[in-house]
């Protein structure tokens, strides 16, 4: 680990650092993951799963490749963690219900305890919470951040009131909105400028459609590690613009000028420093990769090779999968419950295999005719890796 490693132990260095390369560790890009890191968990997250998870440092931390599984939810125990601050203290989920929400941009702005949200509906979304940096391992030129490999990534179901049920409740979007921000709860160092750490993201109106407050994450309360005791979610979009330990959210007409949201995570050229005239990390875009088979061995005969797929903000209609690096492809099919356009399908497709080297990988359609691109687009902070080719796996069939 380099300098930044050092810093971390420092609040007030991680919270300076966290903004200006947006993930904490740096490391070398390899085709697979990692061994298991001998780093422990943090204490916030040490509840889950070590054995499918990889430390990457106290903010950051992946799921296995072969721990991904082949179910359509993935268990929270082995959910990955991306926090651009420091958790808040544990003492916050002490009274749930009393956790207070700042409601800006309506008809009747004012408070609202978690306990009256929880009486303004209930509505529940299966959707791919994904950080904008999976599959930054696999750029060549080794962007500064987390060497997420596909990891960073997972399907869970929210439970909570949809936002559009709190705005009608408060008398409606004030005219002349085009946005919806959500501000994070996290305690802010002394002597610093709020603007420059503070964990404040901005998305277009339209995305109140389908957002939630949620306290609730696959039917049991959100746990500190992911947010709780009040997330905001917006499916379809990239993990950051779900806004952990939630307690403003303002409608307006400009979008924050926090610097997470004016400078980070922001698509600009490599070599270059992000800044507002940059597209800004927020839909999702059609994605897959085989989870197994893995680098190997694996006996040879039938092998059933399996992985992920989702489309983003639309359904993930189709994946393709080759055993040749991309020359030839063959139809996959979905494996269980089909939970919505937000959340991924499990696909499989059985091969007979002799003894030999195989390059695995997938290539997922989404329901309007997108088809996952070849190559990655090339950005500074290696964000939506979406390349088909940078996620073939080597395979060794003995």
């Amino acid at each position: 680990m380099d300098r930044r490693a050092v810093l971390f132990g420092s609040a007030t260095a991680a919270l300076l650092a966290g903004l200006d390369r947006p993930d904490a560790a740096a490391a070398t890009a390899t085709s697979s993951p990692p061994p298991v890191a001998a780093r422990p968990l943090p204490a916030y997250a040490g509840w889950k799963d070590a054995s499918a998870l990889i430390v990457h440092s106290s903010a950051t931390i992946e799921t296995r490749r072969d721990a991904l599984g082949t179910s359509a939810v993935t268990p929270v125990e082995r959910l990955y963690v991306r926090n651009n601050l420091p958790a808040p203290d544990a003492s916050i989920l002490n009274d749930r219900d009393a956790w207070k929400l700042s409601v800006e941009g309506v008809g009747r702005p004012g408070v609202l305890t978690l306990r009256e949200l929880r009486s303004l509906g209930l509505a529940t979304v299966p959707m791919v919470l994904q950080c904008s940096g999976n599959g930054r391992g696999f750029f060549p030129g080794k962007p500064p951040g987390t060497p997420w490999m596909v990891g960073a990534a997972g399907c869970v179901i929210w439970s909570g009131v949809p936002v559009r049920a709190v705005v009608a409740a408060l008398g409606g979007v004030v005219r002349g909105a085009s946005f919806m921000t959500g501000t994070g709860g996290e305690a802010l160092p002394a002597g610093i400028d709020p603007q420059s750490v503070i964990v404040e993201r901005s998305v277009p109106l339209a995305a109140m459609a389908d957002a939630l407050l949620a306290w609730e994450l696959n039917g049991a309360p959100v746990p500190l590690a992911h947010g709780g005791p009040l997330r905001l979610v917006v499916p379809g979009y990239a993990g950051v613009n779900s806004i952990k330990y939630i307690n403003r959210l303002a409608f307006s007409a400009q979008e924050s000028t926090a610097r997470i949201m004016s400078h980070g995570y922001r698509i600009s050229p490599a070599g270059a420093q992000g800044d507002p005239s940059q597209p800004s990390v927020q839909q999702m875009s059609v994605k897959s990769w085989v989870s197994f088979p893995g680098p190997g061995p694996v006996p040879a005969g039938v092998v059933q090779v399996h992985g992920l797929a989702f489309g983003g903000v639309r359904a993930v209609k189709r994946v393709d999968v080759s055993i040749d690096g991309g020359i030839s492809w063959r139809k996959a099919s979905f494996v269980g419950p089909d939970l919505g356009r937000y959340a991924w399908r499990p696909f499989v497709l059985p091969v007979r295999l002799e003894p030999g080297q195989y390059r695995m990988t997938s290539r997922a359609t989404d329901a309007a005719g997108n088809v996952q691109p070849r190559e990655r687009v090339e950005n500074a902070a290696g964000y939506n890796n979406t390349s088909w080719l940078d996620h073939v796996v080597e395979t060794t069939v003995t």
